[in-house]
């Protein structure tokens, strides 16, 4: 049995220590704005918050986040609205197909903690590993910059 904090709420699966985490958050959790990608950590698409820092959750075996704190998408809403970074998201329509803007809004998430008020250059570094195959990565770095200035 694993145990650790997801979203602010404690749980615990049943899952082989080596399963990656998240096949654990999809398929024991339940967990839906954590997306597969390329499997292999490259793309950036399944990166989740752990104790604040980005990771990718599809070579992140579930043994390693014990007694961690997972933050997904979904732990990033407040009161079940979306918080100012996924509503720049919105506003600035920064997904066209939505399948990397899960895992771009944890790293930008993830900037945004570290430095409320990146400069554009700051913005483009910190997302420079997260792909997207619809070529949306400039309203992406609008939707991040509109959130830090709505702060």
């Amino acid at each position: 049995m694993i145990s650790f904090k997801l979203n602010d709420k404690n749980v615990k699966v049943d899952a082989p220590a080596s399963s990656p985490l998240l096949f654990v958050l999809a398929n024991d959790l339940g967990v839906n704005g954590v997306k597969y990608g390329c499997g292999r950590s490259q793309c950036g698409s399944c990166t989740v918050l752990v104790d604040g820092e980005p990771v990718r959750s599809c070579a992140t075996q579930v043994s390693a986040i014990a007694g961690r704190s997972v933050t997904t998408p979904e732990g990033l809403m407040v009161n079940g609205k979306p918080s100012k970074l996924q509503q720049a998201f919105i506003d600035e329509q920064a997904a066209q197909c939505g399948f990397c803007a899960a895992g771009m809004i944890m790293q930008a998430q993830a900037l945004l903690d570290r430095n409320p008020n990146p400069s554009d250059s700051e913005v483009r570094t910190a997302l420079n590993g997260n792909l997207c195959r619809c070529g949306v990565h400039n309203r992406v770095v609008r939707a991040v910059l509109r959130a830090a200035k709505e702060g």
